[in-house]
């Protein structure tokens, strides 16, 4: 009796290459059509477009759109970026009104006033920073909305030697001594800030009220809290510590009689 199997098999791959054939040809005959339909709805669509002014302007204000947020992946500080963002939202917010599409209207919406209070916030950050990194007075005045008011005895200790540094002190009216170097500090100035801002905290000098005095004080929690809200204030408390740091090695240089160097 002859096999069945093989002749059963055979006609099995014959049938699968026929569906397998017949698909491939469904396919190819297909893609023209789809290609076709798609061309033709791009062109009525382009037609229209071309024939209301609206349109047009809702595609060329979301091609701007767009493109203005490709090019916010490429920028690196805050400002251009806010800006970017704005004139981005801003095309897409013309592009849902004119298109219409109302989601895409309204979430631009809401990101514009968003985006434009942020930018103004970097831009005032911006100013300050630039006139604190200007800024030549190393008085301390700037400093004195943020200190508290306190009278001194004449001999009364401010601060010894080894004491740990709490507070920055700016001297109102009469005279404070440094025993240590025989120096004194004249109304208008700061002093306690080196030791203040120092990885020990420690004071190097002992500070006394060579009169009675009046004196502006503030401690290392209200200068922390001013550093981290605002960053002019962090440059200001910089160019202070870094004009006293100056002087005094010019004072230094003075007394043993070196020369200046030159830079």
């Amino acid at each position: 009796m002859p096999s069945v199997a093989p002749s059963l098999g055979a006609w099995r791959q014959e049938h699968d290459g026929a569906d397998n054939g017949t698909r491939r040809n469904d396919v190819e005959k297909r893609c023209p059509v789809i290609t076709q339909q798609i061309a033709s709805q791009v062109s009525a669509y382009v037609t229209s477009a071309l024939a209301s002014p609206s349109e047009l302007l809702a595609i060329f204000a979301a091609t701007v759109a767009g493109g203005l947020q490709v090019s916010s992946s490429f920028v690196k500080t805050m400002v251009p970026l806010r800006w970017l963002a704005v004139l981005s939202n801003c095309g897409f917010l013309v592009y849902g009104v004119l298109h219409p599409s109302f989601v895409m209207a309204l979430m631009h919406g809401v990101l514009l006033p968003i985006n434009c209070v942020r930018l103004r916030e970097m831009s005032l950050l911006t100013r300050r920073v630039k006139a604190a990194t200007n800024n030549t007075d190393r008085s301390g005045v700037w400093l004195r909305p943020y200190m508290k008011s306190s009278k001194r005895k004449a001999g009364e200790i401010l601060f010894r030697k080894g004491d740990e540094a709490e507070h920055l002190y700016i001297l109102v009216e009469g005279r404070v001594d440094f025993p240590e170097i025989e120096a004194s500090v004249a109304p208008g100035e700061i002093f306690g800030e080196i030791a203040f801002f120092s990885p020990e905290r420690r004071r190097t000098l002992t500070a006394r009220c060579g009169e009675d005095c009046v004196l502006l004080s503030i401690d290392q929690s209200t200068v922390r809290q001013l550093y981290y809200q605002n960053p002019g204030f962090g440059f200001e408390i910089v160019g202070l510590i870094a004009g006293r740091l100056s002087a005094d090695a010019a004072r230094l240089r003075a007394q043993l009689g070196e020369p200046r160097p030159t830079a």
